[in-house]
Formats: C-alpha cells, structure tokens, sequence
C-alpha cells in the first residue's frame, strides 16, 4: 500500500488526488493520494506530518501553498534544484534521509514549451507575478532557459529575498523587482513577451480576482500563462483572452509536475495521456 498525499492550505480546489490515484492504478499499484490541510500558522502540524514520511508512515508528500519553503528546516538534505530555487513542492525518502525536491521548475518549463515559444530572436523579457515558492521556481526556470526577469509583488520583503537567492542563477542576465501596481508595472512592460502568474489571485473560490493591475493594458503580442489551474478559465487569462493574447492556465504544469513528482516515490514515470484524462474525462 502506497501512502501519499498532499501538504497545504486550502486545498479544496486540489486536483492532485484525481491525477495520482490514475497514475497508480495505470500501474497496478494499491494506493491512496490524500490531502493534508495544515493551515498557515500550525508549525507543529506541518512537523509531525512531515515526520510521518521520515519515519516510513507515508511513502511521499506534494507540498503546495503556504508551505514550499516552510518545509525546508524539515527535511534532512535537498535536491541541488530545490536548493538553488529555495523552495520544496515533493517529499520523498532516500535510504534514511528525508529528501526536499522541486519538480515545479521543469514541469512549469515543459508546459509552457508545449504551448508556445518564442521566435528565435525574440526578445527573453518576461514579468512574473508573485514571489512565494511557485513563483521561485518559475524564475529559477526562465532564467535557465534564457529569459530575462521581473518580478512584480505585493510583498516586497519577500520579493527581494527571491532576487537575492536566485542572482547567481541570473548571472547576466537581467533580474529585478517592482511592486505589483499599475505604474511601476507600466514602467517596466516595454519589450514584455510572456506574463506569469505565479500568485494564487484568482483560484477558487476567488475566481473575480486577477492579480493584473486593474487599468493597465497588457503589452501587444505578449503570452499569458496563469499557474493557477482551478477554475479552468481564470480572470487573469480570460483578460488577456479578450485583449487578443496567447493564453492559458497551469493546468499542464500540473500534469507535468505530478508525473515527476510520482517518479520520485515509485521510480514509475506515468503516461502524461493517463493524467490528462484523469482531469479532463
């Protein structure tokens, strides 16, 4: 029996347990994917479930807002990815030790080549919305890839503090902040060819929300990609629909992330048409 789940608060909107008991049974394996709600504040909870995977318990967790980085003094070592991104979205055992990985970074990457890249040629300028840990490894990946970044946040502390942890990932290439209101975004959206929303603005039940600047039209031609998955047209991409942009929910870094993050339990890598299905059918 393996025993997994998922660490967050809220998680009502989940749909990780659809896409991991379809990846077990497209295996043959008994199991079960549950959700753990630890709410922001209760630091013992998040410990004492956290233990529960280092002392064989449970074979494996996801960890999803509030806790990507609250988990990091948990865990014994981390994966060099999760430990340059700073940030932990899958749990697992090796040996003895309990292990902190990010497989947020290259599902968020292989989604979004999947949807659109850009021209050879074009410019890599992309603004990021939100600096908590999906947004760590969002920029942690863009800049791997080549792309010059802007965070825009609401919590500047918490905006700097990425900055800082990712700029020798940067090396030359440009990475900085603003806060996440109309003109300081304005005055830095010229050559913009991708938006990011790695905030949870506009996740159920907030579906009226958009973390977009209200007034601010969007750069021409640029691409929107909303990491929010639920529910399945959010504010933010139906806005960017209607102004004639490329646009699409996080839906496939969902999938994508789920698949690796499953690999690291069972050392199985599932079928992404299983997964797909699992959310779709």
């Amino acid at each position: 029996m393996i025993r997994l789940g998922l660490i967050g608060y809220p998680l009502g909107h989940s749909l990780s347990p659809r896409l991991h008991q379809a990846a077990l049974e497209s295996f043959g394996l008994e199991g079960e994917y549950r959700l753990y709600p630890i709410a922001p504040e209760d630091q013992d909870g998040l410990a004492a479930l956290v233990g529960r995977v280092r002392q064989g318990e449970l074979d494996g967790l996801n960890v999803t807002i509030p806790h990507k980085q609250n988990v990091i003094p948990l865990v014994d070592d981390l994966t060099p990815e999760a430990r340059e991104i700073g940030a932990v979205n899958t749990l697992y055992r090796q040996g003895g030790a309990l292990i902190g990985h990010n497989t947020d970074a290259p599902g968020f990457l292989t989604d979004l080549q999947r949807f659109w890249q850009p021209a050879p040629g074009d410019e890599r300028r992309a603004l990021v919305i939100g600096s908590g840990g999906g947004a760590r490894a969002v920029v942690y990946a863009l800049l791997r890839d080549g792309w010059n970044v802007t965070v825009a946040a609401v919590l500047l502390d918490q905006a700097a503090a990425l900055v800082e942890a990712l700029r020798a990932v940067a090396g030359q290439q440009a990475l900085g902040f603003v806060p996440n209101e109309r003109e300081a975004v304005r005055a830095v959206l010229e050559g913009t060819r991708l938006i990011v929303n790695a905030s949870p603005v506009g996740m159920t039940p907030n579906v009226n929300a958009s973390p977009w600047p209200e007034g601010l039209a969007f750069p021409p031609g640029a691409t929107v990609y909303d990491l929010v998955y639920n529910p399945p047209e959010t504010l933010l991409v139906r806005q960017a629909r209607q102004a004639g942009l490329r646009a699409t929910t996080g839906l496939g870094m969902l999938i994508e992330q789920a698949a690796r993050s499953f690999e690291c339990w069972t050392g199985r890598l599932p079928a992404r048409e299983v997964l797909w299905n699992a959310v779709e059918g």
